[in-house]
């Protein structure tokens, strides 16, 4: 009998062992908390009561609907108009998802619209309507294809600028792209179409794309090292030349990322990995590799084999016994 449920014994003391080590695993992963910033927010009606922003400054040809949209373009050539933050980003990691459209009759349309995390703010100029050379952060919604050979567009791309160089527009940018994809579909959807950047300070920026269908979020780009101007302003432009389309923002929702353990994603896998090779002190003075978690995975296994040492012992011992028995 005791044989019979070796194989269960076994397979319990094992589902043990791997329960525990997943359950610490998890417990390893940083909890990212998250809390809205009121003043980089962009809901309906948009406005106060005096049809004036209290958070936003807004120019150009920037047009404001109450109830559906801030306009930064209408479909009509040579148009240009930005929105930004009064006051600077302040969030050290922080979460930008915003709502937006791009539609038009025609099918030849342009320019594009941009997100802008700078340290200039409301500087019209044209980059997608905004002045060239800026310091920070820029994402292009790039609609108009000029000349860039086997890449589709719709294309969104980013690029860091440093105050003295400037954007690539004859080349859509190809010369200053940090990273970018191509969103063929963006244009004319039949559902909100969004877009959420997630930066944590000098460790990584990806952007995401809803476009495809509603609900589904596509991965455009994520890169490593990036580090932005201690201050910055959040702002929107949008640009249109001979061609054109309307460049709407329909939301913007901005959040200050933190972790309760003072880690965060990069930051702590990074941690993880100088951990298992930095050389530890125990209480008694000694040294000794390896983190906490590969100390845990050791002491289950260990009490799994322990186990399975003990069952295979008896079980040996019932045998000899039986087979003493049977020989007298």
């Amino acid at each position: 009998m005791l044989l019979a449920q070796l194989p269960t014994i076994a397979c319990a003391l094992v589902a043990t062992c791997i329960s525990a080590v997943v359950a610490q695993q998890d417990d390893s992963k940083p909890e990212i908390k998250s809390i809205p910033l009121r003043t980089h927010s962009l809901t309906s009606p948009y406005l106060d009561s005096d049809l004036q922003s209290r958070w936003w400054d807004y120019g150009g040809d920037t047009l404001i609907r109450a109830d559906k949209y801030i306009r930064l373009t209408a479909d009509r050539p040579s148009q240009s108009g930005w929105i930004f933050s009064r006051v600077p980003l302040t969030a050290t990691n922080w979460q930008v998802e915003v709502e937006f459209s791009i539609n038009g009759q025609g099918s030849l349309f342009g320019d594009g619209f941009a997100m802008w995390v700078t340290k200039q703010r409301g500087q019209q100029g044209d980059v997608f309507g905004m002045q060239d050379k800026f310091e920070g952060l820029g994402i292009f919604f790039d609609t108009y294809k000029n000349n860039r050979p086997g890449v589709v567009f719709p294309y969104v791309m980013a690029m860091l600028g440093d105050g003295q160089k400037s954007y690539d527009k004859h080349h859509d940018g190809k010369a200053n792209e940090l990273a970018g994809c191509s969103a063929r579909g963006m244009r004319n959807a039949n559902f909100p179409t969004k877009a959420r950047i997630t930066y944590f300070a000098e460790k990584s920026l990806e952007v995401e794309l809803m476009y495809k269908k509603e609900d589904e979020w596509t991965s455009c780009f994520q890169v490593s090292d990036v580090k932005l101007p201690s201050v910055t302003y959040l702002g929107f432009s949008g640009e249109t030349g001979e061609l054109s389309d309307n460049h709407d923002i329909i939301k913007v929702e901005t959040k200050n990322l933190y972790s309760p353990s003072g880690s965060t994603g990069t930051q702590q896998k990074t941690n993880n990995n100088r951990n298992k090779n930095m050389p530890v002190k125990n209480k008694a003075g000694k040294s000794s590799s390896g983190g906490g978690g590969g100390g845990w995975g050791w002491f289950f296994l260990k009490l799994v084999l322990f186990g399975l040492m003990l069952v295979g012992a008896y079980v040996g011992f019932t045998l000899y016994r039986a087979k003493r028995r049977d020989r007298f």
